[in-house]
């Protein structure tokens, strides 16, 4: 077990969080770091990235809002150089499939000096049961500007599997996976599969990313956000990240969770009950 602290950017996260579970499970310290921990990391504020990286012997690393926007590469430059200085051990990355912002970012760790492992994911299951997406699950329709283009929709709970066996096995230095399910669904078939489990009708409409963005708009999302939304949607949701991975089956042994398996257990929770 480690003696120094595993940091976590990002603690509180979809995937921070399942990693700090699972590392203290098996008797690791950790340092879950975000904007309100006792040792804060803000995105924001460079002047407390350095100290949450004193005494730290690895660390995972994960980019609000996404590797995709303006400055992501340089951040994660910096902050790279910051890790080197402070001697940790290696950074493992969360980053995206096929995403040009992504792959500078990956590229500026790289070039850091300081040891690196990068998992690259696509869609995650949860963002339909923790994100963005659940209210219009349990209103009965999820409208995006999303074509019916398959993405192999990966369960956060393998991601953070994966990076929990990675961080302390110098073995994977040096290495990138891609994780994804093991078979790509439209969303309209990710939503029709949730209905299923749910038992109750769900629907999902296409809209126009013009649409979108009024409503985005009308419920207060900033309009940088809303942006990137619609950039993930339209460009890089376009069959370049269609095919399955397999970086799961590389890092555990086993193969990806379903998406049905993730629809039915997240349905039996009570996640999804419809919207009084």
């Amino acid at each position: 077990m480690t003696q120094f602290p595993i940091l976590i950017i990002g603690g509180g996260g979809k995937t921070g969080r399942r990693v700090k579970t699972l590392l203290e499970k098996q008797g690791h310290n950790v340092r879950a770091a975000s904007r309100s921990s006792a040792i804060p990391f803000d995105w924001t504020r460079r002047e407390t990235w350095a100290p949450a990286f004193e005494g730290v012997s690895q660390a995972y690393v994960t980019y609000q809002p996404d590797l995709a926007v303006k400055g992501a590469a340089e951040d994660i430059a910096e902050l790279s150089q910051i890790a080197r200085a402070k001697g940790v051990g290696r950074i493992v990355l969360l980053s995206g499939h096929n995403e040009p912002g992504a792959q500078r970012a990956e590229a500026a760790l790289q070039k850091s000096g300081v040891a690196w492992t990068n998992v690259r994911a696509s869609w995650f299951n949860q963002n339909f049961s923790e994100g963005y997406l659940i209210d219009g699950i349990r209103a009965g329709e999820v409208a995006l500007p999303a074509p019916s283009v398959p993405e192999p929709f990966v369960d956060v709970d393998d991601i953070a599997e994966v990076v929990a066996a990675v961080l302390n096995d110098d073995r994977h230095s040096g290495k990138v996976y891609d994780v994804t399910g093991p078979r790509a669904l439209t969303f309209g078939e990710a939503v029709a599969e949730i209905a299923a489990a749910a038992g109750r009708p769900i629907r999902y409409r296409e809209i126009s990313p013009e649409e979108f963005s009024a409503d985005m708009r009308r419920i207060g999302v900033p309009d940088e956000v809303t942006a990137l939304l619609i950039e993930l949607f339209t460009v890089v949701l376009d069959g370049r990240n269609s095919p399955v991975m397999h970086g799961v089956d590389e890092v555990l042994g086993r193969p990806a969770r379903d998406f049905a398996d993730y629809a039915r257990r997240t349905a039996a929770a009570g996640v999804w009950s419809a919207s009084l």
